[in-house]
Order: structure tokens, then sequence, then C-alpha cells
């Protein structure tokens, strides 16, 4: 009780508005305690408890296949598959180990084999169903029933970290936050391989030190965003396999990048056969029975933080992505809903009383303490950052301090402050000193992640800043010399609100893939209502990447000029007549003709010098104060690139 006292006093001290409350919070931290000495049950440690995953489900040992899953209400289950004709064969099924619902079973090398797809068939007394194990490390959906099943995962040759002792910087986070599969520029969906490949390198470029990853865990509809887990061990194959993922967070750590992932533990997928609804044919297997397993605003399953067996599962959650993935931590989502019975639903939280009554789940708090606990022994280094929007005391103060132990908490309240003042209140008069409060309105004694807008302003239902600025302008008057009072007004605010957002932050940043540059376009799944379009289910790169941008078109003259990556392309289609000194307005510096199809090697008639450099002239009519003043022969098309004054010389 001492030291509990001790623990008590050191939050009250940094937050001495918390003093009328103490006994409440000195219960809580009993409370914590109580927890961990229960499932622990004295004797085992705490971190091999959250080894569940290396436990249950299935593994290959040295003399076979070893399979274990918990279903206390189970009276038979059975290993169907590819290995059984999808048949209850008696070779295949498990047997009880205990009388609190373990079951196992022990097969031959040769019984499974890479690949194999399958599931488990679970009785109970009254009825049976198919059910995709609760440890399922591999899931996969079959393209055209759309049917989702287990996967035997054991390829022949494991893969082979390269920087396994990464160690993430000791540094504010600069945390860009991305769904893998929508940031491909193609309307498809992306792969971990491409997101390697394709937009690594431009996180690297961009400055960021930290990737967030969305939608990792399975899930079984892709427009959930991520957030209705089914498959809580299983990295989505949607994106594809386990491998892939493996060599991102390898590849970001080769570039000095830390890599966390969106945790989803406030709730599950309400699916029997991918979920963990109705897994053993009850509801409060793993869920609170009646209404309050129930989450009606989310159509999902809310776990019973109370249940040792549910803290055991979601605690080696925790360890399994730290072990098998080497990821450097997580954003824990909706942490409000689990706080709260009423899940922050339609509340608002102006007082400290709010955090003490009989609403809070001191269960679910419990379990948030021993989670941050178990990822922090584990890896020191490890970040984890809660989603509050209630505000609750303490989530990111250590547990030695007195808190639940998160590293950081999101400023929610800043871009729900800038969405109100776009929305609602012209800018001259906006309130400076409201402003600077909501920027910087936090707890001092707690570190926090600043963010300008959230990833759910760029959804369908909802306006990204610039959008919800520049409006319908964003698609008709965005070039430099179509001057536009909207766009003006966008863009000058867009710059600022970003640049103020980011000089008053806390602790650290974030921005959602596209913000930085004002993504035009929303975030609109793959659904019935859009014709199962991927046309909103993307990022469009090229508005800031290296496609064609017109510079010049002249239907009298024939002429068609354009820029592509720094390069101009100039071509004269006119049959018979070519152009001195024609003027074109490019950005200032000097051009090397590289290309020219007039040629005498293209068979032309050679009326260009080969290899000549242009330097542009200032024009104050151009939108960059300068013009290239060219020579175009008639049917020829011209290319150059431009001269990099340190590397090449004119």
């Amino acid at each position: 009780m001492d030291v509990i006292n001790t623990i008590a006093n050191r939050i009250l001290a940094a937050d001495p508005y918390l003093k009328p409350h103490r006994s409440a919070l000195v219960r809580r931290l009993e409370h914590i305690q109580a927890t961990r000495e229960r499932i622990t049950e004295g004797r085992i440690d705490l971190l091999d408890l959250a080894s569940g995953h290396e436990y249950f489900g299935l593994h290959k040992s040295t003399d076979g296949w070893i399979f274990r899953e918990w279903a206390p209400n189970a009276t038979a289950i059975y290993l169907v598959g590819d290995f059984s004709g999808w048949t209850e064969d008696r070779s295949f099924a498990l047997s009880r180990l205990t009388d609190d619902g373990q079951w196992e079973i022990r097969l031959p090398d040769e019984a499974l084999h890479h690949g194999d797809l399958f599931r488990l068939r679970i009785h109970w007394n009254g009825g049976r169903g198919d059910r995709i194990p609760a440890y399922a490390r591999r899931v996969v959906q079959d393209p055209n029933t759309l049917i989702f099943n287990a996967q035997v995962w054991a390829p022949e040759h494991p893969y082979r970290w390269r920087h396994s002792d990464f160690k993430r910087p000791d540094r504010p986070p600069l945390v860009y936050e991305v769904h893998v599969g929508m940031v491909q520029d193609e309307e498809k969906i992306g792969s971990w391989r491409e997101f390697t490949e394709n937009i690594l390198p431009r996180i690297v470029d961009a400055g960021y030190n930290t990737i967030q990853l969305m939608a990792v865990q399975e899930h079984p509809y892709y427009g959930s965003f991520g957030y209705h887990v089914s498959s809580f061990f299983a990295p989505s194959s949607r994106f594809g396999p386990p491998e892939d993922l493996m060599d991102l967070i390898d590849s970001a750590h080769e570039q000095g990048l830390a890599v966390i992932m969106d945790l989803v533990h406030s709730h599950c997928v309400s699916n029997t056969v991918e979920g963990l609804g109705l897994f053993d044919g009850t509801e409060y297997q793993y869920f609170h029975q009646g209404s309050r397993g129930y989450h009606h605003a989310w159509d999902s399953r809310c776990f019973d933080y109370g249940k040792p067996q549910v803290i055991h599962f979601l605690l080696s959650n925790c360890r399994y992505w730290l072990d098998a993935f080497h990821v450097d931590g997580f954003r824990f989502d909706g942490i409000t809903s689990m706080l709260y019975t009423h899940h922050g639903l339609e509340k608002a939280f102006t007082g400290y009383d709010d955090y003490f009554n009989e609403t809070v789940d001191e269960d679910a708090l419990a379990y948030l303490a021993l989670a941050n606990t178990v990822i922090h022994h584990i890896r020191p280094d490890a970040i984890t950052v809660a989603e509050d929007i209630s505000g609750m005391p303490g989530l990111a103060l250590s547990v030695a301090d007195g808190g639940v132990g998160f590293d950081y908490r999101f400023s929610m309240g800043v871009p729900d402050y800038w969405i109100r003042l776009t929305k609602d209140t012209p800018d001259e008069h906006w309130p400076m000193d409201h402003l600077w409060f909501e920027l910087t309105n936090r707890r001092r004694e707690e570190k926090t992640i600043s963010y300008t807008e959230s990833h759910d302003q760029a959804l369908v239902g909802d306006k990204t800043l610039m959008f919800r600025m520049a409006d319908a302008a964003m698609y008709h008057h965005m070039a430099v010399d179509d001057p536009d009072l909207d766009v003006d007004r966008a863009m000058a605010l867009h710059k600022m609100i970003r640049l103020v957002t980011l000089a008053t932050a806390g602790s650290g940043y974030l921005n959602f893939m596209g913000n930085e540059f004002g993504h035009p376009e929303w975030i609109d799944f793959p659904r019935e209502g859009n014709d199962w379009s991927f046309r909103y289910a993307r990022r469009r790169w090229h508005l800031v990447g290296g496609d064609p941008r017109l510079l010049w078109d002249h239907d009298h003259d024939k002429i068609l000029a354009f820029s592509r990556t720094g390069w101009i392309f100039a071509f004269n289609f006119h049959p018979t007549q070519s152009f001195t000194d024609y003027g074109i307005s490019t950005p200032g510096g000097s051009y090397r003709m590289v290309l020219d199809s007039d040629d005498r090697h293209f068979g032309g008639h050679g009326r260009l010098s080969s290899d000549q450099v242009h330097h542009t002239l200032n024009d104050k009519d151009s939108p960059w104060g300068t013009r290239l003043s060219l020579y175009l022969p008639s049917r020829t098309g011209i290319v150059f690139k431009p001269v990099a004054a340190s590397k090449e010389k004119p």
C-alpha cells in the first residue's frame, strides 16, 4: 500500500487538480496491480504470459505440427481443409486438454503443407459452425467466392532480417500516417512491396522519421479502413504475403525510419466465421454479454477486459507484432471507446468528474497499463500513442508515475478546431486568443503529438482543409497563371495552418498521406454506391510528380509545349511554317537540347544545331517571370533537359 500511495503522490504532484479524486486514483492503481497478480497467478512472469501466440495457433515442430485453440463451450473441434476434403475426419479431431477449454492436436509432418487452406469446425450443445482460428497468422480471401480461410504458412525459406538490431532514434516523432492499400496512384489495391518501392522514398525525402501503418490487421471489409479487425495476428493478405511486410519494415529501418502500426484492441468485427463473434457458440467468450458487448455505433463487439483469457489474448497480440514483425510501437485506436461504457458517444468532457465516475471501465484502464508495461519491457525504445478524445488524465504518464503508460497522446482537439474555424467562421473573424489556446491546450506533464487534420477528414462525408476552403475551384483554377480569389485564399491559409500547427506542436507531429500537398480528392473505398470503383481509393502523386504540365498550345500556329519532371517538350505540327524567336513561358534556368526529330540521323533536314543550350529571358508576363526563345522548325519535336549549374556547365 505504501508503494501505491507513493505512485499516487507522483501523479498528484504533476496535476494538483486531481487531489479531490485521490481515492479513485489509488483504487485504480490497486486494480492494475491486482489484475496483474490475478492473470499471472503470482507465478508467471508477465512477459511470458504475453507469449500466447507461441502456444496457441498452428506451429511447426521438429517432429510435425501442433495446433491449439481456446474454446471453453465447445464439445468437439475438427481441423477441416484441403487436407481433409473439408470433411470432419477423425484423424483431424482436437482433444480437450483442460477444464478451462484448451484444445490440442498433434499431426505428422506430411499431414499439412505450406499453402493449405483450413478452418475449425466447432461443435457446441445445440449447434456447430466453421471458424477461422483466433490466433491465425495467415488468412486469405478467395477472389471468386470471397470466402476467407486460414492458410498454412511455412515457407521453405523464412524471411531473414537485415536490420534486426534496429533501435528507434531518440528524437521527436515526425509521423507519416499511411494506408498501404490506397497510397498508390493506380486505381487498385496497393501492396506492401509497391509501398516499399514507390512511397517509402517519398517519405524519406520529405524528412519524416516515423511511419504509421493503418489497416495492418486482417479485416473482412476493405472499406472499414482496417478498423473492423477479424484476425488480430494476421497481416492483411490483400496487400501481399507477410514477408513483404517484413521487408517494408526492414527497408524503413535501413533508412533510419521507425514503423508503428495502428493496433485495434478497442473492438472486434461482429462476423462469426471470420471474426471472434460466437466463436465457441457463446457471445461472452471474448466479449461482454448482452448490450454491453455490442457497440451500436460501430456495429462491432466489445471486449471484456476483466477476463484473464481476453487480457492474455490481447497482451500476446502486442508482443506478437513486436516479435514477429519488428514494429517499433503502436497507435492504440479508439481509447475513448475502451475507457468508458458510453464509448464517448454524444458526450462532452467538461471537467474532472467526467473521468471519475461509474461510466469508466477500470478493467480496460488496467489492461492498457499492462499492455504498455509489456511493450516497453520488450522494446524500451518502442513508442505507444493513445487516440483519446476525452482528455483522461495520466494516459501519457508512465505506470511508475501513476499513469497508464503511453508515451504520447494525440492532440485531437486541434484538427477539430480547424474544422470548426474553416467551416463556420470567416477568417477575418478568427479569434487569435482562442486559436492560441486550442493549439497549446495540453497537459504539460504528458507528451502529445499534434496534427492539422485527421484521416477522417479525407473520407467521403467530410472534407480536407484544402478542399473545404477551395471547394470546386480546386478542379478549375489551380494553374499559376489562372488567378482565383478562392484558390489564392485557400493556398495561403493552407500553408499558414500547417505551419502554425507544426510550430506550436507539443512533442511530435503527424501528417496523413497526401495532406501535405492538399490532396484534391477524398477517399472513397470501392462499394456498391460507386460501382465498386477504385478511382478515389488512391492518392494522386502525379499531381506533385512527373506528369506533363501544359506550357503553351496555339491552334493557328500548331504549337504544343509542356514540361515533365523539369524537362521541356516543344512540338511544331505546322506543315509549312517554321518559327524563329518563339516565346514559351518556362521556369528560369538553362536548358540543353537533347533530342531533335529533325536531326539528319533520324532522316530529317538538320535545321537545328545539335547539343545547343538555351538560357531563359526575363518576361514580366510569364508566371515564372522567364521564358525561352526558340527556333521551332515545321513538323519537328524538340526535347530540352534542364542544366544544373552545379553539375553541368552549358
